[in-house]
């Protein structure tokens, strides 16, 4: 490793102690309601309330866009309980970051954490804010979406940036709220639609060409942006109590609710409002909203939505700058990144997250990130789920805490359907997976201007 681990022997060490007692975090750290709330919150967030829109572009059938949720679904729970393999063997905070340094090398890990700390949660916490934003302003017109996003950010990175307990009620509360919200809201569209749109849940004709179609795999990448955050507890093992118990049930648990609430929702919206008022619309479930309760009741909708978008940015406030604390461990370069406060919070890193976060949301457009985002967690992710793979061919005998279900069967699923997504992104939209490399190669560079920083120290 040529001295580029500053940090890295205690940070390892932290990390066996963790797998030989089952509890690598303090007792003030995160417990398993606010680690399910971490995860859930990620998830439900600006892809359920954008994607239809767009995806109704290229699909204007029923049944393959209900699918597509469950599809995302399946894929998303085969990669939660691959990675609860990974977090309960590897306690500690870092995803992806974490787990490839282990699996492959301490430059795959780096990459992969400069993806997760820029691509991973900077820009999805920029959409979801801006999302925030437009659905407040939808409300009240005179207000700017991107000030209201960035509003949010700094008032949630002040909150986390000061205890456990203030950053765990935070997140529980709203995750709650949104919770039961989106629940009231799939009743309501059920029972309350004057004139419901036919909504089939069988196939019709021309939907199995649709499903095999091109245009199935890259909205699935709208699909597959929207379940991302299934992997967010697994940024905040090092702080998560009893890891190895907790992340599996979590993980699992949280991935299976959301796919219920994905697909109740997107029924909601597709009975509640014709195709045509929703296609290509960003705020669709304002859309929806105003055919359910009318102008009035919309306007209360927008706002409401709006409030369900907070739990989201908070959680990637929460658990995002952990990668960057982690970095700051191994590497001298990035040190200061690693200190936290007196309540063991490292607020360093989540005012430079913050700072990330705010640079997408003032310079960037929404499609653009979306599609390329998803692109390049796509890569992230792929690459983790592979490794369960690696370490049990390689490490057959180290402890696992928790064994895959399913497994080899459910890794491969992920993979399978993880690639055949990219695969057609990277032929429908080559601008945006030729970024992919370029992030890639910026997170080399500074991997060899850390390792040099390290070694000269």
């Amino acid at each position: 490793m040529n001295g580029v681990r500053a940090n890295g022997s205690a940070g390892s060490a932290k990390g066996a102690a963790g797998s030989a007692t089952g509890a690598a975090a303090p007792a003030r750290g995160y417990g398993p309601y606010a680690a399910l709330s971490v995860v859930v919150a990620n998830m439900i967030g600006t892809g359920v309330f954008t994607s239809l829109g767009f995806q109704l572009l290229d699909l204007q059938s029923t049944f393959p866009l209900l699918l597509l949720w469950v599809v995302g679904g399946v894929a998303a729970f085969c990669g939660a309980i691959s990675y609860a393999e990974l977090g309960a063997a590897i306690p500690r905070s870092g995803g992806e970051y974490t787990f490839l340094s282990r699996i492959y090398h301490p430059v795959a890990g780096f990459i992969s954490g400069w993806i997760s700390a820029t691509i991973g949660f900077a820009a999805p916490t920029a959409l979801a804010a801006i999302t925030f934003g437009t659905y407040l302003a939808s409300v009240f017109p005179t207000l700017s979406p991107t000030w209201l996003g960035a509003g949010l950010v700094v008032a949630l990175t002040w909150i986390h940036a000061t205890t456990h307990r203030n950053s765990s009620f935070l997140q529980r509360s709203f995750t709650t709220v949104k919770v039961v919200l989106i629940a009231a809201f799939c009743v309501a569209a059920a029972t309350m639609v004057d004139t419901p749109q036919t909504v089939s849940l069988l196939p019709v004709r021309g939907d199995g060409a649709l499903v095999l179609s091109g245009a199935f795999a890259v909205s699935l990448i709208y699909v597959s942006y929207a379940y991302t955050g299934w992997n967010a507890a697994t940024y905040l093992t090092g702080e998560v109590r009893r890891p190895g118990r907790t992340l599996p049930r979590v993980l699992g648990a949280g991935t299976l609710l959301v796919m219920v609430l994905y697909a109740a929702l997107n029924y909601a919206f597709l009975r509640a409002a014709p195709m045509a008022e929703l296609e290509g619309r960003l705020e669709v479930g304002y859309v929806a909203a105003t055919h359910v309760f009318g102008p009035v009741g919309a306007a209360i909708m927008g706002v409401t939505l709006a409030t369900l978008l907070v739990s989201t940015v908070s959680a990637m406030v929460m658990a995002g700058p952990r990668v960057l604390q982690v970095i700051g461990e191994d590497y001298q370069a990035f040190r200061r990144l690693s200190r936290v406060n007196r309540h063991g919070i490292p607020a360093i890193a989540i005012v430079t997250q913050a700072a990330l976060t705010l640079t997408f949301i003032v310079t960037a457009s929404f499609e653009s990130i979306l599609v390329f985002a998803g692109f390049t967690l796509g890569l992230n992710s792929l690459l983790a789920v592979a490794g369960v793979i690696i370490l049990r061919v390689r490490e057959p005998d180290a402890p696992r805490p928790y064994r895959t279900w399913g497994f080899p069967v459910t890794p491969l699923v992920y993979i399978g359907l993880t690639l055949w997504t990219l695969v057609y992104i990277a032929i429908d939209r080559p601008a945006e997976a030729a970024m992919a490399p370029l992030v890639i190669g910026a997170g080399l560079v500074f991997y060899l201007l850390a390792g040099r920083r390290a070694r000269d120290a």
